[in-house]
C-alpha cells in the first residue's frame, strides 16, 4: 500500500512540474533581443511625425514610437510590436507600422539575424531614401511583408521573389521604387501562395503577365505605369475580391463578354483613368457582389450603360469624367446606395426622377455637377432623408432651392453654385454643416442665422447673388471658418470688427464688390492664417489699416476702388508672400518714397497702383526689389493659376488692366507679372532699371507726366505682351531694339513727343495708328508721314533739321533751275582747283553729299504736288 502511495506521489509531482514548465512563457534568445536592440539603436525618432497615419485602405493608425519601450532589463517577448512563438520563445512577427523610425536601413541590418519571422510590418516610417535589401528574400518562413510607405528607393531586388510562403506582399512608394519586368514575372511566378499584393506607385513600366496566383484575394496596382491589354485571365480568378488597376492611362482592358468567375466573389472594382474599349457587356450584370465600382476618366461615352442597373448590391458608383450624355434615366431600386457621382459628363435633362426613388434611403452623396441638367430640383423627394452631400453645381438648374434640402438633418456638404436658383436662403435644420457654396445664382434676401452658428463649418461661399443686409457680428461665432466669400452682393454697412480675430483658421476673406463702408477698424490679429484679402469695390474710407503687418501669410491684398485717403503703405512690402496688391482707384496720394530696404515686395507679381494721386518719381527702389519679376515663369504649355491650400472650392480673383482693357473677378496665372502705375502724377523719367523685370508681361505707365526717353533696356523685357506709355511727355525716338519684342501684342505710345522713325519688323508691323497718335514727330509705318525709300532710320538731329527744311517757303521749281545753274559753274571751277591741287579724295566725299542732299529735296518736293 505504501508503495502504490509512493509511486502516485511521484507521478503527481512529475506531472505538476509538467504542468508547470509548459505553462511558463519561454524567454526569447538573448541573440534575438539584442540584434533587435542593435535594430532599435540604427533610428531615431522622426521629430515631425504625426500621431497618426493612414493606411492603404485609409484606415487611421495611431501613430508612436513602438521601439522606445525596448530594453535589455525585460524580455524582448514583451516588447511593444514583438510577438514570440508561445512554445520555442523565437521571434516569429515584428509589426513596426507607424512607428516614427528615422534613418538609414542598412543592408547588414540586424534584423536580418531574425531567422524565424513569419511576419515582418515596417510600413509607413521614414528610411529616408534606403534600398531594399536583398536580405528580405532570406525570410524562408515570412508569411506577411509589408514595406509600404517607408522612403525605400531603388530596384525592388528580384530575392523577394524566394519568399515562396508569402501570402501578403505590400510595397509601395510614391514614384521611388521600381520593379523590373523580368522581377515581376518571377513575383507572379514563384509566390504561388499570395492572397493580396500591393504594388501602388510602383514603376513597373510593362504589360501585366498572366501566371497570377489563384488564391488572389486582393490587387493592387494603381499608379504603375502598366501599359498594354490586360489579360482576360485575371477577371475570373475565382477568389478575387478587390481588383485596382486605377491610374493606368496606358492599359487597356476589355471586359469578358462571359460570366466571369469572380462574379461572385468581386466586391470592390476600381478602373479610373484606364482605357475601357469597348461597351459594358452584359456580364457585369452577373457581378451580384460587387459593392463599389469606379470607373472615372474612362472615356465611356453614350447613354449610362444599362448592364450597371443590375448592380443591386451596389453601394459606390462612381461614373465621373467621362462622355456619358442623355437624361439620367429612372434609376433602379438600389437600396444599399451611398455613394453616386455623374458629374462632368454630358448629361441633361431634368431631374424628375428623384421624385420616384423612394428606395434609397442609404445614400449618403449624390454628385450631378458639371452636366447640363434643366429646370427646377422637384419639390416632394422625400427619399434622401440621410443625405449628407449633396453637388449640383455648374448646371442649368432653375426655381428655388426646395425647403427638403434645407430639411436634411445629417446635411454635410451642400454646392448648388453655378446655376440660376433664385428666391431666399432657408433656415438649415442641419448641425454639422461643413461646406455650402451657393456663389453665382440669383438668391436674394439675408444671409440665415442658421448658418452663423455653425460649430464645423469651413467654407462659406455666397457671392455671385443679390444677398442683402448687414454682416452681422455673429459670422465671427465661424471659428472653424476657412473661406468666407460674400463678393459681389448687397450687403451694406460696415465691416464686422472681430473679422480680423478670426485668426485660427480663416485663409480667404472676399468682401468685395459690395457697399460695405466705414473704415477698415478691424484689427488683424497676430498669429493669424490669412492669405487673401479682397475687399475691392466698396465705399471703404480711411487709412490702410497698419494691423495688416500681421497677416504673415498673406499673398493676396485687394483694396481697389474705395475711397481710401492715405499715403503709400510701404511697409506691406515687409509681408514676404505677397504677391497681388491692387491699391487702384483710391484717393491715395504723395511721393513712393524708398525705405532703402532691399527686402521688400521680393514675390509681387502684380502691382497695381493706378488711378490714385502719387506723385513724384516713379518709386524705383521698389522697382528694384521686385524679384520674381526677374525671371522668366517657364510653364507656358500647361499655365498654372496662383492658388493657394484651399482652391478646390475658391479661386483667387482680382481686377486686372492689361492689353488695354480692364478685367473684373478673373484668376491670375502664375505667369502674370502686371505693373500698373497709370493714371497717377507722377513724374520725372523712367527708370532703365524696369528693364531687369525680364519677366514682365503687362506695363502701363500711361497718364503721368513722365519725360524723358523710352529706355533701351525694355528690349530685355522679351516675354512683354502689353505695353503703354500714352499720355505722358516723354520724347526722343522709339528705340529701335523694341522690335525684337515678339510677344507684344498692344503697344500705345499716343500723345506724347516722341520723333523719328517707327522701328519696323515683326509686332510692330501690326500695331494701327492708335499706337502713335498724337506724336508729331513720329514718321513711318501705319501713319501717312513716311521715314523715305531707304529704311534707314533718322536720328533725332537729323528729324529736326528735316522738319526745319520742310516749314521753309515753298521754293518754285524756276529758283531750283536757276540754282542748278550758278551751282554747275561754281561747282566745275571748284572740281578744277580741287583737282589741280590733287584732292580727288574730298571731292569725292562731297559729291556723295550733294547728291544725297539734292535727291532727298527732290522726292519732298514731288510729293508736296
Amino acid at each position: 500500500m505504501g508503495c502504490v502511495k509512493l509511486v502516485f506521489l511521484m507521478l503527481y509531482v512529475f506531472l505538476f512540474q509538467l504542468v508547470s514548465s509548459s505553462s511558463l512563457p519561454h524567454l526569447c534568445p538573448e541573440d534575438q533581443a539584442l540584434a533587435l536592440l542593435q535594430f532599435k539603436n540604427m533610428f531615431t525618432v522622426n521629430p515631425n511625425a504625426s500621431d497618426h497615419c493612414y493606411d492603404y485602405t485609409d484606415q487611421r493608425i495611431q501613430s508612436y514610437p513602438r521601439t522606445l519601450s525596448w530594453n535589455k532589463s525585460t524580455d524582448c517577448c514583451s516588447w511593444d510590436g514583438v510577438h514570440c512563438d508561445e512554445t520555442t520563445g523565437q521571434v516569429i512577427a515584428l509589426d513596426l507600422r507607424c512607428s516614427q523610425l528615422q534613418g538609414k536601413f542598412h543592408s547588414n541590418s540586424s534584423l536580418f539575424q531574425l531567422s524565424n519571422l513569419k511576419r515582418l510590418d515596417l510600413s509607413y516610417n521614414d528610411f529616408t531614401g534606403s534600398p531594399i535589401s536583398p536580405k528580405f528574400g532570406e525570410f524562408s518562413d515570412l508569411t506577411h511583408l509589408d514595406l509600404f510607405d517607408s522612403r525605400f528607393t531603388g530596384l525592388i531586388p528580384s530575392e523577394i521573389s524566394h519568399l515562396s510562403k508569402l501570402h501578403v506582399l505590400r510595397i509601395s512608394d510614391l514614384n521611388e521604387l521600381s520593379l523590373r519586368l523580368h522581377n515581376f514575372e518571377l513575383l507572379l511566378k514563384n509566390l504561388t501562395q499570395l492572397r493580396e499584393l500591393n504594388l501602388e506607385f510602383i514603376n513597373i513600366s510593362s504589360t501585366i503577365p498572366s501566371n497570377f496566383s489563384s488564391h488572389l484575394t486582393n490587387l493592387w496596382l494603381s499608379y504603375t505605369e502598366l501599359r498594354g491589354v490586360l489579360p482576360e485571365r485575371v477577371f475570373h480568378l475565382s477568389n478575387l475580391e478587390l481588383l485596382d488597376l486605377s491610374h493606368n492611362p496606358q492599359l487597356t482592358v476589355r471586359f469578358p463578354t462571359t460570366i466571369w468567375n469572380s462574379s461572385a466573389s468581386l466586391v470592390k472594382l476600381y478602373l479610373s483613368r484606364v482605357n475601357i474599349a469597348g461597351n459594358i457587356p452584359d456580364s457585369f450584370s452577373y457581378l451580384t457582389a460587387l459593392h463599389e465600382l469606379d470607373m472615372v476618366y474612362t472615356n465611356l461615352s453614350g447613354p449610362i450603360p444599362k448592364p450597371l442597373w443590375n448592380l443591386t448590391n451596389i453601394e459606390s458608383l462612381g461614373l465621373h469624367y467621362n462622355h456619358l450624355e442623355g437624361p439620367i434615366p429612372q434609376l433602379p431600386i438600389f437600396e444599399k446606395l451611398k455613394k453616386l457621382s455623374l458629374r462632368n459628363n454630358n448629361l441633361d435633362g431634368g431631374l424628375e426622377f428623384l421624385s420616384f426613388n423612394r428606395s434609397w434611403t442609404q445614400l449618403e452623396e449624390l454628385d450631378f455637377s458639371s452636366n447640363s441638367l434643366t429646370g427646377p430640383i422637384p419639390s416632394n423627394v422625400s427619399g434622401l432623408r440621410n443625405l449628407q452631400s449633396l453637388y449640383l453645381s455648374s448646371n442649368n438648374l432653375n426655381g428655388t432651392i426646395p425647403s427638403w434640402i434645407f430639411s436634411l438633418p445629417s446635411l454635410i456638404v451642400l454646392d448648388l453654385s453655378n446655376n440660376t436658383f433664385s428666391g431666399k436662403i432657408q433656415e438649415f435644420k442641419s448641425k454639422t454643416l461643413i461646406i455650402v457654396t451657393l456663389k453665382q445664382n440669383k438668391l436674394e434676401g439675408p444671409i440665415p442665422n442658421s448658418l452663423l452658428n455653425q460649430k464645423s463649418l469651413f467654407y462659406l461661399l455666397l457671392s455671385h447673388n443679390n444677398i442683402s443686409g448687414h454682416i452681422s457680428s455673429s459670422i465671427c461665432n465661424l471659428k472653424t471658418l476657412i473661406v468666407l466669400d460674400l463678393g459681389s452682393n448687397n450687403l451694406e454697412g460696415t465691416i464686422p470688427q472681430c473679422v480680423g480675430e478670426m485668426k485660427e483658421y480663416l485663409s480667404d476673406l472676399d468682401l468685395s464688390n459690395n457697399r460695405l463702408s466705414g473704415t477698415i477698424n478691424t484689427t488683424f490679429s497676430v498669429g493669424n492664417s490669412l492669405r487673401v484679402i479682397s475687399l475691392h469695390g466698396n465705399k471703404l474710407t480711411g487709412k490702410v489699416p497698419r494691423s495688416l503687418i500681421n497677416c504673415k501669410y498673406l499673398t493676396l491684398l485687394d483694396l481697389g476702388n474705395n475711397q481710401l485717403n492715405d499715403t503709400f503703405p510701404n511697409w506691406l512690402g515687409h509681408l514676404s508672400q505677397l504677391k497681388i496688391l491692387s491699391l487702384r482707384s483710391n484717393k491715395l496720394h504723395g511721393p513712393i518714397k524708398s525705405s532703402g530696404n532691399t527686402n521688400l515686395f521680393t514675390r509681387l507679381q502684380i502691382m497695381d497702383l493706378s488711378y490714385n494721386g502719387f506723385s513724384g518719381n516713379l518709386p524705383e527702389s521698389i522697382l528694384g526689389n521686385l524679384q520674381a519679376m526677374k525671371k522668366i515663369d517657364e510653364s507656358t504649355s500647361f499655365p498654372e493659376y496662383i492658388s493657394g491650400p484651399y482652391t478646390f472650392f475658391y479661386d483667387y480673383l482680382t481686377t486686372i488692366t492689361t492689353k488695354g482693357h480692364d478685367y473684373d473677378s478673373v484668376r491670375i496665372f502664375n505667369s502674370n507679372m502686371i505693373i500698373n502705375l497709370s493714371k497717377n502724377r507722377f513724374e520725372g523719367h523712367i527708370p532703365s532699371i524696369i528693364g531687369d523685370l525680364v519677366g514682365l508681361r503687362t506695363l502701363n505707365l500711361s497718364h503721368n507726366a513722365l519725360e524723358g526717353h523710352i529706355p533701351a533696356s525694355f528690349q530685355n523685357l522679351s516675354v512683354l505682351e502689353s505695353l503703354d506709355l500714352s499720355s505722358n511727355k516723354i520724347s526722343g525716338a522709339i528705340p529701335q531694339q523694341l522690335a525684337s519684342l515678339t510677344f507684344l501684342e498692344v503697344l500705345n505710345l499716343s500723345h506724347n513727343h516722341l520723333v523719328g522713325c517707327i522701328p519696323k519688323g515683326k509686332q510692330f508691323d501690326s500695331f494701327g495708328n492708335s499706337s502713335y497718335q498724337g506724336n508729331d514727330g513720329l514718321r513711318g509705318f501705319p501713319l501717312s508721314k513716311h521715314c523715305g525709300g531707304d529704311d534707314q532710320v533718322t536720328t533725332p538731329a537729323e528729324l529736326d533739321q528735316e522738319e526745319e527744311e520742310e516749314d521753309s517757303p515753298m521754293i518754285s521749281w524756276q529758283g531750283v533751275l536757276v540754282g542748278y545753274g550758278c551751282g554747275l559753274v561754281i561747282g566745275l571751277s571748284v572740281i578744277y582747283i580741287m583737282w589741280s591741287t590733287q584732292y580727288p579724295a574730298w571731292f569725292s566725299r562731297m559729291d556723295l553729299k550733294l547728291e544725297h542732299i539734292i535727291t532727298t529735296r527732290m522726292k519732298k518736293h514731288k510729293k508736296r504736288y
